[in-house]
């Protein structure tokens, strides 16, 4: 752990176009890779708990497997039904090769 951030991988973990996930002060966490930055988000989609981080990447929105629900990477707000609460998303910190997560304030979903 360095400071309030907590290294999560290497960005050679996380190809550009998807997710990895990890856990992080007892949160799940996916870490998105999207054109050419990283953003980490909850793994938990707000309408039924589905794992976000086994869903579709495309751009900067991620797709709850389940039904479907999308997620703004960047912002945490629900972009469509049926989700209508946003999820929390986690600052990140890229230090040369290595991604850090601040895990255990998540920043407030819209």
């Amino acid at each position: 752990m360095t400071g309030d951030f907590t290294k999560i991988a290497k960005t050679s973990d996380i190809p550009d176009g998807e997710v990895r996930v990890y856990s992080c002060d007892g949160h799940g966490i996916a870490v998105c890779h999207a054109d050419g930055k990283f953003y980490a988000v909850q793994d938990l989609c707000t309408h039924d708990g589905g794992p976000l981080g086994e869903g579709e990447l495309v751009g900067t929105q991620i797709e709850c497997p389940r039904h479907g629900a999308r997620f703004d990477i960047k912002t945490g707000k629900a972009l469509c039904l049926p989700a209508v609460v946003g999820i929390p998303t986690f600052e990140v910190d890229v230090r040369g090769d290595e991604i850090f997560v601040r895990c255990s304030l998540a920043k407030t979903s819209v």
